[in-house]
C-alpha cells in the first residue's frame, strides 16, 4: 500500500516538473543516467587515486626523513656531517630540510577530515621512532615537519605538497566534463535525428486535421515511427475515398430529391394561389430548405481549401440578417485570415443568426493574437442554461429556448458551427454574455 502511494507521488512529481516536449524528455532519460554513472564512477576512481598516491608519496617521504635522521645518528654530527646531511636533502632529495636547535611546538590541531595530514602521522610513525610535529595547513602548498634528531636538534623540513601527498585531481575533473559535454552533444544529434520523423508526423496530421494541404510527406525514422507514418497516409487514403464516395452519394440526392421538390412546385404552380394551395407551397418551401440544412450538416467543408480572406468581409456577409441596429461589429478592417471561406461563413451565420433571432441586440468581436482568431457571438436574449449548453451541440436535438436551431428549424445550427470550427482546428464555446446573453466563443488557428 505504501509503495503503491510512493509510486503514485512520484509519478506526479515527475509529470509536474518533466518538460512536456518529447525530445527534452528523452535526452533527459538517455543522458541523465549515464551522467549520474560516471559522475560516481569518476568520484571513486578519483578517491581511489587519491588514496594510493597519497599513501605512497607520503610512505617514500617518511623514508626519506627517516633516512636523513639515521644518517645524522650514524655521523659524528659535526657541523660538516650536518652540512652533508642538509646538501643531500635540499639538493638531492628536495625535501628543504634546515638543522636547528631547540624543542618541539606545541602539536596543531588534526585538520577535520584531512587524510593527507592522517596517512603522513601514520608513515612517519611507522618509519621512525621518534618525536616530531607536523603542519600541513598553515602554509598553502606546502609541508612542515620537525623532527627531535637528537636531544636539542631539530631537522626542520619545509617541502612543496606535491611530494607528500596528491594535491591535484583537476585534469580527471576536466576530462570528466569533457566526456559529459560530448555524450551530450552525441545525444541532442542522434535524438533530434529520431524525434524529427515524429514531429513531421505529428504536423501531417494537424494540417490533415485542419482541412490544409500536407505538402510532401514521407514516412521515415525508425521502423515503428515509419510504420505509424505508413498507417497515417493510409488512413488518409481512406477517408478521403470516404468522402468523395459521400460526396458522390449527397450530389445524386440531392439532384433526386431536388428534382422531385420541382414536380411539387411547378404541380402547385398550374392550382394557382388559392387558400388551400398556398400551405402546401410553405410546406415544400419548407421541406427544400430543411433539405438543404441536412446535406450542409453531412457534407461539412466538402473538402474546401483554406485560403486568405478578409475577416470583415466575412462578418458583413454573415451579418446580413441582423436588421437594422440590431447588430454591433466590432472587426478590424484589413485583417486577412487563412480559413475556408464558405464553411466559415455558414458558422457565422449559424451563430448570428441564432442570436438575432433570439435577442435584440448582438455585437460580434473578432481579434486576431498569436496565430489564433477569437470570435465572440454576445446578445441579450434569453440564453441558455449551464447545464444545457453540451446538449445543444447535438444534432437534431431541440432545447427549450431552441437555440441551437438553424434558419430552418432541424436542431442543426451549433452543431453545424461546431463541426465547422473543428474542421479548421478550432473550437467552439458557449458561455454567459456580458449583455445578459448567451456568448458563443470560437477560436480558431490561423
Amino acid at each position: 500500500m505504501a509503495g503503491n502511494w510512493f509510486y503514485s507521488r512520484f509519478n506526479t512529481f515527475l509529470e509536474r516538473h518533466m518538460p512536456e516536449g518529447l525530445f527534452p524528455r528523452a535526452l533527459i532519460i538517455l543522458v541523465a543516467p549515464v551522467v549520474l554513472l560516471q559522475t560516481i564512477m569518476t568520484g571513486l576512481i578519483l578517491e581511489r587515486h587519491f588514496e594510493n598516491v597519497t599513501r605512497l608519496l607520503a610512505r617514500s617521504y617518511a623514508r626519506d626523513v627517516a633516512m636523513l635522521v639515521q644518517l645524522y645518528h650514524d655521523s659524528d654530527r659535526s657541523a660538516a656531517a650536518e652540512d652533508r646531511i642538509e646538501n643531500l636533502a635540499n639538493n638531492t632529495l628536495g625535501l628543504g630540510l634546515t638543522i636547528t636547535r631547540g624543542e618541539l611546538p606545541e602539536p596543531l590541531p588534526t585538520p577535520f577530515f584531512s587524510r593527507a595530514d592522517t596517512r603522513l602521522t601514520r608513515e612517519l610513525t611507522v618509519q621512525m621512532n621518534r618525536p616530531f610535529w607536523l603542519d600541513i595547513s598553515q602554509q598553502p602548498d606546502f609541508v612542515g615537519v620537525k623532527v627531535l634528531a637528537a636531544p636539542g636538534v631539530i631537522f626542520d623540513f619545509r617541502t612543496r605538497g606535491e611530494r607528500t601527498f596528491a594535491t591535484s585531481t583537476g585534469f580527471l575533473l576536466v576530462l570528466m566534463l569533457l566526456s559529459s559535454v560530448l555524450l551530450l552533444g552525441i545525444a541532442i544529434v542522434f535524438l533530434r535525428n529520431q524525434i524529427r520523423p515524429i514531429t513531421d508526423l505529428a504536423r501531417a496530421a494537424q494540417s490533415f486535421g485542419t482541412g490544409r494541404d500536407l505538402g510532401v510527406f514521407r514516412p521515415r525514422g525508425a521502423r515503428e515511427v515509419k510504420a505509424a507514418g505508413e498507417a497515417f497516409l493510409d488512413m488518409r487514403d481512406r477517408i478521403a475515398r470516404q468522402v468523395e464516395q459521400r460526396t458522390a452519394m449527397l450530389a445524386g440526392v440531392s439532384h433526386d430529391l431536388r428534382t422531385i421538390l420541382t414536380r411539387f412546385k411547378l404541380e402547385l404552380a398550374v392550382l394557382g394561389d388559392g387558400p388551400r394551395v398556398q400551405p402546401l407551397k410553405e410546406d415544400v418551401d419548407e421541406m427544400q430548405r430543411m433539405l438543404e440544412a441536412y446535406i450542409a450538416f453531412v457534407r461539412g467543408d466538402a473538402g474546401e481549401s483554406p485560403r486568405e480572406v478578409d475577416l470583415a468581409g466575412l462578418v458583413q456577409n454573415a451579418a446580413r440578417a441582423c436588421r437594422n441596429g440590431t447588430c454591433e461589429i466590432d472587426v478590424p478592417r484589413g485583417q486577412m485570415v487563412r480559413v475556408k471561406p464558405n464553411a466559415f461563413g455558414r458558422l457565422l451565420a449559424n451563430l448570428i443568426g441564432n442570436a438575432v433571432r433570439y435577442a435584440k441586440t448582438v455585437r460580434v468581436t473578432a481579434t486576431v493574437a498569436n496565430h489564433m482568431l477569437t470570435l465572440l457571438v454576445d446578445d441579450d436574449g434569453p440564453g441558455i442554461p449551464p447545464d444545457k449548453r453540451a446538449d445543444a451541440f447535438r444534432p437534431f436535438v431541440r432545447l427549450d429556448n431552441a437555440r441551437n436551431l438553424d434558419e430552418t428549424g432541424t436542431g442543426l445550427g451549433l452543431a453545424i458551427a461546431l463541426d465547422i470550427a473543428r474542421a479548421h482546428g478550432g473550437e467552439l464555446h458557449l458561455g454567459d454574455s456580458p449583455k445578459g446573453g448567451l456568448r458563443a466563443v470560437v477560436q480558431i488557428p490561423v
